[in-house]
């Protein structure tokens, strides 16, 4: 939590204004497969502007750090959307938008995954067929305030792997710093 001092700086932590900064700027890259597809251009439009919450839609999976499936993943696309998956930078995260993509829809098939948490890990399911505009602003409100509580610590124990080694290697050696 930033606080302000007595000599009107901010103090925080560079935690803090990591998790402030990444569920600011969310980058989805957009996977419309079915119905839900259209509610979701829907709320790409300019009535409900997602550009206010920081939302800005990639074409490329290299760029997005949000991977949002929207509407039925038949098992032929499933390969291909954990490739898209694995080429986005860490860190990510992924919201289904839908009954289909959540759970794989009203009637159960051999066709169709019984939801995207099968192959890829979800952060938010957005329930609904199809889920209206405020679902899928609701569902990115609620995926920024698990950003702000847990932060990306899906990433710290790789980070603390990587400081210790430095420690190891004689490279990396804390010092306290006087404010």
């Amino acid at each position: 939590m930033a606080v302000l001092n007595s000599n009107g700086f901010v103090i925080t932590t560079v935690d803090e204004l990591l998790r402030w900064g990444r569920r600011n700027a969310l980058w989805p890259v957009t996977i419309g497969l079915a119905c839900c597809a259209i509610e979701m251009m829907h709320t790409a439009a300019s009535r409900f502007d997602l550009d206010r919450l920081g939302v800005i839609f990639r074409a490329s999976p290299r760029q997005a750090d949000v991977l949002i499936v929207a509407g039925t993943v038949v098992n032929k696309v499933a390969p291909m959307l954990k490739l898209i998956w694995e080429q986005m930078p860490d860190p990510k995260w992924c919201i289904t938008m839908g009954g289909c993509a959540s759970a794989g829809g009203p009637f159960p098939t051999y066709a169709t995954l019984q939801g995207m948490d099968r192959i890829i890990p979800v952060d938010v399911y957005i329930p609904g067929c199809p889920p209206h505009p405020q679902g899928l602003i609701y569902g990115i409100l609620q995926l920024q305030k698990k950003i702000k509580e847990k932060g990306i610590n899906k990433y710290d124990k790789a980070f603390g792997e990587f400081r210790e080694d430095l420690k190891r290697q004689g490279l990396f050696v804390p010092q306290e710093v006087e404010v």
